[in-house]
């Protein structure tokens, strides 16, 4: 920035500090993120829908050969992230939880338009993931890096990238209410009246930008018109058990097939065998290809040929079983196709393929239901919306999400007790089979995964660097005592002395305590090594292994005062339990203020 423009900026601030209040600044931020949010929501879907709309003209599909078009996606995009991106893509939501708990809300400018990029191209060209992810991406490296623009505190940067994501979700949705919750579910937000304020203004303008663009055009025109009967409370009930082991189901596939592709470390091999398994289940279920909004439109509408399109099952179709069994299928397969998609270098979310599983599970259970010959009728469309609430809670462990985004789906809560009904038997099935999400297993494996609970988000924001203290005098084991007492007791002002040897591995440690009694013997002072008063630590702490929570249970347990940290096996200081409750207290404060 030249330095006119820096002297004017700087102007602006000392203007901004004297005149506009933190608070009232941060409701104007958080207007413009939702607003930024929103916009890039529909600049994602308007690129998306031109990719699609190029490809439906194009020879491929009018040839029915558009179960290889996943494989040119893909390579488009490992070609971007080859020579212009550089870096391996991340999980759009897991990459900004791990942003919050560790990089203090930084987000890298490049995720600005990364997502615009990668994103479209994969889902355009038919690779069976969804945009929310990537919207909310963009939306909260925006909201991220204009926080750091207007020099705006960690705290205030992390609920502006809340803000993001809300903004984000309620121009996709067209539902603001859903949109607050998922921050507040996903992010872990605290919800207090300074936070729900921002919240709320950045879903507001999420949605009036949505609007402004896009008119009234909805993702799902569906308007309820069979109200829920109590005698269908069992069936409910029912599709929340579905649901819930469907969730469970999900999640475990997700994390196997990323297994299976790990020991592939090429990414043109992973794209190959990922984009060839992801063409062979488009050709036998269509409805695989892309988002799939279009599949739940045709459910929801009881359209359920259109919504199967041209299979190679179609002259069986008139069998309601043959039907079933297909929908079942793509339960089955769409967690296969969205993680193939993205281990074999997609870019995208799985909050849209969740929602299409969900619309596939429900509509199922309902058409068995009605053509079982029980006497009994339940609505297809309502199982379909309420299986997909069902996926959701199960799946991303998001129950208020679930309900409230379906009800302001379908315009009213006339669904809002079986609404709750299954989404709080799939989130409790789930949530008692696995502890963690697709997005939060591994922030919780290393340690930076935020909670609800404050003591263990306060210790997951802070650093294991900020507490290592590195003024300890080391001496060696072959060291006599004479040695010691002049260059390391003499010169230090603690009371432990690590012991290490010529590779400055740590290989005991010396108190005080330990030669207080020797100290003024001279005559030990040239017979007596280091190694006579060694003794082991009685724990170590190991840098870039151990979370902080595993660092303050390590004290708990050892009793101990002082502990080594080991990085790459190597001694480089130590963590006193007063510094480290001194940094827990100050993070508390600050995170509470």
């Amino acid at each position: 920035m030249p330095t006119e423009k820096k002297t004017i900026f700087k102007r602006f601030l000392i203007w901004r500090y004297k005149h506009i209040s933190n608070k009232t600044f941060i409701h104007i931020l958080s207007v413009c993120v939702g607003l930024l949010a929103g916009l890039a929501s529909v600049t994602l879907k308007n690129i998306t829908y031109f990719i699609q709309s190029l490809v439906d003209k194009g020879i491929l599909i009018s040839n029915g050969l558009y179960f290889v078009l996943p494989i040119l996606g893909l390579t488009l995009v490992y070609l971007y992230v080859k020579f212009v991106h550089k870096e391996k893509l991340r999980h759009a939501i897991s990459s900004i939880m791990f942003s919050l708990s560790k990089k203090r809300g930084i987000i890298d400018p490049k995720q600005i338009y990364t997502q615009l990029i990668t994103a479209p191209l994969t889902v355009g060209f038919g690779g069976s993931v969804g945009l929310l992810g990537p919207a909310v991406a963009t939306g909260s490296a925006i909201s991220s890096n204009l926080g750091r623009f207007f020099h705006i505190n960690a705290k205030t940067r992390s609920l502006l990238i809340a803000c993001a994501s809300a903004g984000a979700i309620a121009s996709i949705f067209q539902s603001p209410i859903a949109a607050i919750i998922f921050a507040v579910e996903v992010f872990s937000m605290d919800l207090t009246l300074l936070s729900v304020l921002p919240l709320l203004l950045a879903s507001i303008s999420g949605v009036l930008t949505s609007y402004f663009f896009m008119g009234n055009e909805v993702l799902f025109n569906f308007s309820i018109t069979e109200d829920f009967e109590i005698k269908d409370t069992l069936f409910y009930i029912v599709l929340g058990v579905g649901t819930g082991f469907a969730s469970i189901y999900f999640t475990k596939m997700y994390f196997r097939i990323n297994t299976l592709f790990k020991p592939l470390k090429s990414p043109k091999y992973r794209l190959l065998v990922g984009g060839l398994a992801i063409g062979v289940m488009l050709y036998f279920i269509p409805p695989l290809y892309g988002e799939g909004f279009g599949f739940i439109n045709n459910l929801l509408d009881g359209n359920h040929v259109a919504a199967l399109g041209k299979t190679p099952f179609d002259a069986f179709t008139d069998n309601i079983w043959v039907v079933i069994a297909l929908l079942v299928g793509i339960t089955i397969f769409k967690a296969v196709a969205m993680t193939a998609t993205l281990a074999a270098g997609g870019a995208g979310g799985t909050f849209i393929p969740t929602m299409v599983m969900g619309s596939a599970l429900g509509n199922a259970v309902a058409k068995v239901i009605n053509n079982a010959g029980l006497g009994f009728a339940v609505s297809e469309s309502n199982f379909t919306l309420i299986g997909m609430a069902g996926l959701i809670a199960g799946v991303l462990h998001a129950p208020l999400t679930a309900i409230f985004l379906i009800a302001e789906i379908t315009g009213g809560y006339a669904l809002f007790v079986p609404l709750m009904i299954t989404a709080s038997i799939s989130y409790l099935i789930t949530k008692n089979a696995i502890d963690h999400t697709i997005y939060t297993r591994e922030l919780a494996e290393s340690g930076a995964l935020l909670t609800h609970n404050k003591d263990q988000r306060v210790l997951t924001l802070m650093e294991l660097e900020d507490v290592i203290e590195k003024d300890f005098k080391t001496v060696h084991p072959n060291m006599t005592l004479g040695d010691m007492l002049h260059e390391s007791v003499a010169k230090s002002t603690r009371n432990i002395f690590p012991a290490v040897d010529e590779n400055h591995v740590l290989v005991g440690i010396v108190l005080l305590d330990d030669i207080r009694e020797f100290m003024f013997d001279t005559s030990l002072y040239k017979s007596t090594k280091v190694a006579t008063f060694m003794h082991n630590a009685p724990e170590h702490i190991f840098y870039g292994k151990d979370s902080m929570q595993k660092v303050m249970q390590k004290f708990q347990e050892s009793g101990a005062w002082n502990l080594p940290v080991i990085k790459d096996g190597v001694y480089v200081g130590f963590v006193s339990k007063s510094k480290l409750l001194t940094a827990y207290r100050r993070e508390l404060i600050n995170f509470t203020a």
